[in-house]
């Protein structure tokens, strides 16, 4: 199925085209990523830039497999509480010594992003880290950056530290280049991570925020909260009064929650509503204020036994959780859980009216308040990170041990050059869900699906770029301007074109995008591509200067009460920084 007859040279520019649009909509985010780039696939398809056998072909790739492997295998870590162990140690250490508590965490955080995914591993420790925050008497906003910071330099110490390293290596591979080994690019990795480290220690706490987060802003902890709802009576003089007139609403202490008409909540717009016999107005008081409200005679009695001792905490909306893609208004919360939505925070705003038309996203952090239970089932229920506290569940802790040999036993025998990355995965994969660790609907969950589908996706596209003649195209372009450069210039040059797209749009499209053009111009030049390719790979995975460049970034975003710039402020410098590290050190371990 072919609409269009292009020559060569057309075909590249289409292809080129192609891309650029999809650069576009990355940026304006009008669909997600994935439908983006599985929307550019159709059109390199049917317009002929891509031909079927070679988007075939793709699904043949490792890289996509090994990375859902390893997210099973993280999985199982998270199940058997292997790493709950170690926050849990930490958490007590952080009351006797907390900055102490800080450093081991941070080195935690760093070693285990570089061999498992750093997203789950950022999910688990932001309540940790808030709570350290607490203790500390300091932002959450002083700890959290760092903490992404920390994950994503952890990832560029291994092959299998990102799924930025594997996707890279993979391209590489259908180039015609000998496969990275699992701790090639460490020593780099290495040096990355102690300049990391000495940044955030000495340079980052004079220009990282003092933000309050969504919680501490809009509600008061020190004082207990109750729900409690408020029947009009027949007598009531209320009655027919617009419900945010009523001065008995207003008082200090006492704050207007909803209006529940029969089985239909008013809270979208209370500014229009009359009160009726028989409307439930939903208030939350404290005690003092509860204990008059019971004795005025404008309401019905109100019951104390009825009244709801309730909890504010902040959720983190995760890539797993069952919210995303849905509105609130559809999955009636009050009614089916007893907990209102507050407010949510999204990039930079406090969204506090309307919520019923939002649709969630990913990286959202949303204001909850109702009973502990209540909250705890919908978290349960949703799989949403509570950000003020640890979560607790029962762990198969007596399985851990088998978790965390399958994980060993990859980076072990991948070392040795026993077997390929992705055979060892599958194997260890099995080996979790025959001993359950973990159950296989659970293990399931925690491969994101959308990830993949943008991986393969621009895995494609890579490949109608090169048959195309794309690459060459851009190749022939500029690599006449390269060939007289140092290598120095030539890797930050490099480095510096996947580093800005990268904070632009999704690391991994850029990834797939630049490796091909990378190894061109290599040839090109007369160098050997393996330093360009290795520039490419830490460029895409070090980003730092928005929160939208890389995903533990967004999810430290609502937590941490940031805004865009906060991240520019902290990130440029750092991205400068490591990208003229990088590119000192690259031309003496891989020689060009």
């Amino acid at each position: 199925m072919q609409f269009l007859q292009l020559t060569e040279t057309g075909s590249a520019i289409l292809a080129l085209l192609v891309v650029a649009g999809m650069f576009i909509m990355f940026l304006r985010e009008v669909y997600p990523t994935e439908v983006v780039a599985i929307g550019g696939v159709a059109v390199m398809l049917v317009t002929g830039i891509l031909p079927y056998q070679s988007a075939l072909a793709v699904l043949s790739n490792p890289a996509p497999w090994t990375i859902a492997a390893m997210f099973i295998i993280m999985g199982a870590l998270v199940r058997t509480g292997a790493l709950d162990a170690f926050t849990s140690t930490a958490q007590k250490q952080a009351q006797v010594n907390p900055k102490l508590a800080i450093a081991t965490l941070m080195a935690f955080v760093v070693l285990a992003s570089a061999v498992v995914s750093n997203t789950p591993v950022v999910v688990v420790m932001i309540p940790v880290f808030v709570q350290i925050a607490r203790t500390l008497n300091v932002p959450a906003s002083k700890l959290l950056i760092p903490l992404s910071y920390a994950a994503i330099m952890g990832g560029t110490l291994t092959l299998i530290g990102t799924s930025t390293n594997l996707l890279v290596d993979g391209v590489a591979r259908a180039q015609g280049m000998t496969a990275f080994s699992i701790f090639e690019v460490t020593p780099l990795g290495i040096a990355v991570v102690i300049y990391g480290m000495f940044y955030l220690r000495f340079i980052a706490p004079r220009l990282l925020p003092d933000r309050d987060s969504m919680a501490s802003m809009l509600s008061d902890r020190s004082k207990m909260k109750f729900f409690t709802e408020a029947v009009i009576p027949p007598d009531s003089n209320l009655i027919g009064r617009e419900v945010t007139g009523v001065q008995l609403f207003k008082r200090p202490g006492v704050r207007l929650i909803d209006v529940v008409r029969g089985d239909e909540s008013l809270r979208r717009n209370l500014k229009g509503v009359n009160l009726k016999v028989g409307d439930r107005v939903v208030l939350r008081t404290e005690m003092t204020e509860l204990l008059s409200l019971q004795t005025n005679k404008e309401l019905k009695r109100v019951d104390q036994v009825s009244a709801v001792e309730t909890k504010t905490v902040e959720v983190l909306i995760t890539p797993g959780c069952r919210m995303v893609g849905r509105t609130l208004g559809a999955m009636r919360l009050r009614r089916r859980y007893g907990v209102y939505v507050l407010a949510v925070h999204r990039r930079n705003q406090n969204i506090g009216r309307q919520l019923d038309d939002l649709v969630v996203r990913v990286g959202d952090t949303l204001l909850l308040e109702g009973s502990p239970a209540d909250v705890q089932k919908l978290a349960a229920d949703m799989d949403m990170v509570d950000v003020t506290q640890p979560s607790a569940r029962a762990f198969r802790r007596s399985h851990a041990p088998i978790a965390i040999g399958s994980l060993t036993g990859i980076v072990v025998l991948a070392a040795l050059g026993v077997a390929p990355i992705l055979l060892l995965s599958i194997l260890a994969v099995a080996v979790v869900l025959m001993t359950r660790c973990i159950d296989a609907d659970e293990a399931f969950s925690f491969v994101e699906g959308r990830l993949l589908a943008l991986i393969f996706s621009m895995l494609a596209i890579g490949a109608a770029l090169d048959k195309s003649g794309a690459v060459s195209l851009i190749v022939e372009a500029v690599a006449p301007g390269l060939s007289a450069l140092p290598p120095f210039l030539i890797i930050w040059a490099v480095y510096l074109l996947t580093s800005v797209l990268t904070e632009l749009v999704s690391n991994n499209a850029v990834a797939v995008v630049v490796t091909p053009i990378a190894i061109g111009l290599a040839q090109a030049v007369g160098i050997d591509p393996r330093p360009l390719v290795v520039a490419v790979m830490v460029a895409a995975s070090a980003s730092f200067a928005t929160p939208i460049g890389y995903q533990t970034n967004m999810m430290v975003y609502g937590p941490g009460g940031y805004r865009f710039t906060d991240f520019l402020k902290v990130g440029v410098p750092l991205n400068l920084t490591v990208g003229l590290l990088a590119s000192l050190l690259i031309p003496l371990i891989w020689p060009l």
